[in-house]
């Protein structure tokens, strides 16, 4: 529940926002999956059209945003019902990669954390780990994710140029470290189902305003906090890289 609620409220941040400017949108969608998180993920159909860039930076926007809101008060607690225990000499297991932010908290709680121990999460501190990877993933710029919404709402045609320029670079990364195969993985796939382009507004010529331009900035720290180079990875890996 912990998930959906996270998912939910992103997915409800642009429908509420496409309802506000009066672009017809369908109610979320949650996408099922059979293992731990019970989803993949959820999305909103945009079935008109959108009018002018700041609006299409605004229906963009208000996912993360929202997401975001619900997540960080779910991670504190989430941790704060967590434990620190002690990890057997012959401990084989996954290791999620910890985002900024995560650090941040868990040092808040726990300090830090001694050697041979590892906290264990609480099933809310996981399910907003899953939120934070879920928020990172789609501010990335590639067509329709959210962050394809709002590098195009700031840089026009140009948005294209600089997804294409972001996955050479994460393609790069994976010879330079194996900790970006994984992003790498995920985006080629997000690239295949949204494409590079993002289809353009009825009126391309109004531009955002200054309050726009720092809120997406404010997305872009959102995209770094939420962040982490290996989501998740085989423990003996971290023992012996």
């Amino acid at each position: 529940m912990t998930i959906l609620s996270i998912l939910g409220a992103h997915e409800f941040g642009h429908y509420l926002t496409c309802r506000y400017y009066g672009v017809s949108a369908s109610l979320p969608y949650f996408i099922p999956a059979p293992f731990i998180t019970g989803t993949l993920g959820a999305f909103i159909r945009i079935r008109g059209p959108i009018q002018t860039k700041p609006i299409l930076f605004d229906i963009g926007v208000a996912g993360p945003l929202a997401g975001f809101v619900v997540a960080v008060p779910t991670l504190v607690v989430g941790l704060s019902l967590s434990r620190l225990t002690p990890l057997p000499p012959d401990f084989s297991g996954l290791s999620l990669g910890e985002p900024l932010l995560f650090q941040f908290i868990s040092w808040l709680i726990f300090g830090s954390v001694p050697e041979g121990l590892s906290v264990n999460l609480h099933p809310m501190g996981f399910a907003a780990w899953f939120g934070l990877l879920a928020t990172a993933l789609n501010l990335f710029p590639i067509g329709q994710l959210d962050g394809g919404h709002l590098t195009y709402a700031v840089f026009g045609k140009r948005s294209t140029f600089i997804t294409l320029c972001m996955l050479c670079i994460t393609a790069l990364l994976t010879f330079w470290s194996r900790s970006w195969v994984v992003w790498a993985i995920l985006l080629a796939v997000m690239l295949v189902v949204f494409g590079p382009r993002h289809p353009p507004t009825l009126d391309e010529d109004l531009p955002l305003d200054r309050s726009r331009q720092i809120v997406g900035l404010m997305a872009l720290v959102i995209l770094v906090l939420c962040f982490t180079p290996i989501p998740i990875e085989p423990f003996e890996l971290i023992k012996n890289p």
